[in-house]
């Protein structure tokens, strides 16, 4: 009989649980300022899956007769010094940061997520072998580790998301370990153990799910710091490298020219700022949905 009950009280909260998420998703889309991030943030996806077509230019064509010309209606946001379309270069450069940003967390939360989770769950000396490792990549100044792994693999856009990874995944550990930690001794959990389920199949069945909305709000509230570190390790020459086109590249070459070619640096840097709120409105209104206590 008390098995019975256990496998139905686990049932019910399941369900509760799929009611949470529409429930969160409606509240999601009174949010207008989450909307309207997420609606930038669409549009950016957009323009770089289609960055060919919306291009007027090709985005490494170099043109002398052309180089430093102001914004005009054949180049909308004006000619580098080497005469490349900036407004090219920008819509090329989208695909660059986007793949970084995601690239990124998604490295991060795999890493993240299994240590935070066997560390929390398991608890004793795998969680202090797991949380001491942590701490020693915590203990390093994040830019100056990433340019370090940088100095040593060498540029490129595979190693910049892996150097970016390696600098943020304790942070992400640490949020998911803490989670687990108090889910573990909740009722349901010990009514699956008892029903007996294995350690992987109630982390997966029933601890997952339960610290999903953390990552999601998490991941959509820090997806902008790699794209942001990306543009800084580019900047200084140890990001990505031509022909590939990155908006912190771009920012490095409009250095010198800051005073006879404005738009040179503010296009970039635009496209960077809208980005990353774009990132930040709709990771608000995500942490604000999925808000258990506005359950």
């Amino acid at each position: 009989m008390a098995e019975r009950i256990s496998q139905s009280d686990i049932e019910v909260i399941e369900t509760e649980s799929v009611s949470l998420w529409r429930k969160s998703f409606r509240r999601l889309l009174k949010n207008r300022t989450a909307v309207m991030g997420a609606i930038l943030l669409v549009g950016i996806i957009l323009i770089s899956i289609f960055a060919p077509v919306v291009a007027t230019h090709s985005p490494t064509e170099q043109s002398l007769r052309n180089q430093l010309r102001p914004p005009s209606s054949e180049h909308y946001f004006g000619t580098d010094d080497l005469g490349r379309d900036v407004f090219s270069r920008v819509v090329h450069g989208s695909r660059i940061s986007l793949m970084v940003g995601v690239g990124v967390m998604a490295l991060r939360g795999l890493i993240g997520i299994t240590v935070g989770m066997l560390a929390g769950f398991i608890g004793g000396r795998t969680d202090h072998i797991l949380m001491r490792i942590s701490d020693a990549v915590i203990s390093f100044p994040g830019i100056l580790l990433a340019l370090a792994i940088m100095a040593i693999w060498g540029a490129g856009l595979v190693n910049v998301i892996i150097a970016l990874s390696v600098v943020g995944w304790p942070q992400f550990a640490r949020l998911v370990r803490a989670e687990v930690l108090s889910l573990r001794e909740r009722e349901y959990i010990e009514a699956a153990r008892g029903l007996g389920l294995s350690d992987v199949g109630i982390m997966i069945r029933h601890i997952f799910p339960n610290i999903l909305p953390l990552i999601i709000v998490y991941a959509s509230l820090t997806i902008s710091a790699p794209i942001v570190s990306e543009a800084a390790l580019s900047f200084l020459g140890l990001g990505i490298q031509p022909p590939d086109v990155s908006w912190g590249r771009m920012l490095s070459g409009a250095q010198r020219y800051m005073r006879v070619a404005w738009w040179m640096a503010t296009i970039p840097g635009l496209a960077i700022t809208v980005t990353v709120l774009s990132f930040n409105l709709l990771g608000d209104g995500l942490r604000d949905a999925l808000d258990p206590r506005m359950n």
